[in-house]
């Protein structure tokens, strides 16, 4: 047991003296740095608790005017100014701070990246991309490249995209790298330059042997030039990268074994596709080279059985489609007007949708216009999409 000496009890009156000492050093120096800042700055500060931002913004620019070494706050606007989309404020905000000759190296370089953000904000690339470039010669070079990327996808220049990729591993994969050089393969294809899109799109596969769009470009090229045998390989290759994506060159498909006259090989193939990977789109074209092939009466059942073995709001409306062909003529205006008051409702369905930030779009993208990401839309409509497991 711990003997306790009375003399000990000395010290706690020593103790508290220096505590209460070393609070009113605290408060004397808190109450000093008080005292030194603009009263514009706490009416700022009561504004933001009150939720009034305008009126916040306003008094915090009285104070950088009454105190220009508020820097953090000056920063803090700034951002706050971009966020709400003033960007020619946020420009003139960060400007003057990098021109300031007072400034720390540190704070100049952070001030220098906030207006290549202001500048990029705005849609002034040019500007964005010189400031950036600076920067890569500074501690700040990683958030320079990782912004020039940006850029460089923005203005489609896709040569030096994937140039400053190969120095960001960690954000751009390989995948997304394969994307490029799909686009530069697409670029060279509009100029008829085939040879040379495809060899973009062969080293798109080497970087990414599962690159659906680099092997449905490939069979387009092939198609280009009436050699429908090969673009049809190329095409059910697809099978083996992502199946989902074959509801994508199923119509690509159907033209070409018509081309070929060999309906009957196509409607077999494209068949066993809606099997064993149950579309909407594969649907759709299976009923066009039913329809053409069997009859209406066929191309109706076709539709009933898939809608038995997948009910959707939108095959419902196939259904109705289908059901019209063969429907005596008294039977057609109830019918046609079931159609519409469905179709109302399947409008929003029959959207892709972005994986990652929700967008929806009446055509499929590679690169969300929303969020930017990459392979980030299903090529199954909304509906399906929900229902999917």
């Amino acid at each position: 047991m711990i003997e306790f000496e009375y003399w000990q009890l000395l010290f706690f009156p020593l103790f508290f003296g220096l505590g209460w000492a070393a609070a009113r050093v605290d408060i004397r120096h808190l109450v000093k740095e008080s005292r030194s800042l603009p009263r514009s700055y706490f009416r700022g500060l009561n504004f933001l608790l009150n939720e009034q931002p305008d009126r916040a913004i306003e008094a915090f620019v009285d104070a950088v005017k009454v105190d220009p070494q508020t820097i953090e706050l000056h920063f803090a606007l700034g951002s706050l100014f971009r966020r709400r989309g003033e960007t020619e404020r946020a420009i003139r905000m960060h400007q003057n701070l990098v021109e300031r000759e007072d400034l720390p190296q540190d704070l100049k370089l952070q001030a220098l990246s906030e207006l290549g953000q202001d500048y990029l904000k705005a849609g002034l690339l040019d500007r964005a991309e010189e400031v950036f470039d600076k920067l890569q010669d500074s501690a700040m070079v990683e958030e320079a490249k990782r912004n020039l990327l940006e850029i460089y996808q923005l203005e489609k220049d896709w040569e030096k995209a994937i140039a400053i990729a190969a120095e960001l591993p960690e954000i751009a994969s390989q995948n997304e790298i394969a994307e490029y050089y799909c686009e530069l393969a697409a670029a060279e294809m509009i100029r008829s330059r085939r040879d040379a899109a495809s060899a973009f799109l062969k080293t798109a596969l080497e970087r990414n042997r599962k690159c659906v769009r680099a092997s449905m470009l490939q069979g387009d090229i092939e198609a280009q030039q009436d050699r429908f045998e090969e673009a049809i390989v190329c095409w059910q290759h697809i099978e083996q990268q992502a199946p989902t994506y074959l509801a994508l060159v199923a119509q690509r498909l159907l033209e070409a074994f018509r081309k070929l006259e060999r309906r009957d090989e196509g409607l077999q193939l494209l068949r066993g596709y809606l099997e064993r990977y149950p579309s909407l789109d594969l649907l759709d074209v299976v009923f066009q080279l039913v329809l053409e092939s069997e009859g209406a009466e066929a191309a109706y059942l076709l539709v009933r059985d898939e809608l038995k073995r997948n009910p959707t709001l939108l095959g419902f409306d196939k259904l109705i489609e289908a059901r019209l062909l063969v429907s005596p003529p008294e039977a057609r205006p109830d019918l046609d007007l079931a159609k519409s008051i469905v179709q109302g409702y399947t409008r929003r369905l029959a959207r892709y949708r972005c994986d990652n930030c929700g967008f929806k779009a009446r055509q499929f993208y590679w690169r969300c216009p929303a969020c930017g990401g990459w392979e980030t839309y299903s090529p199954k409509r909304t509906e399906e999409f929900d229902l999917m497991p």
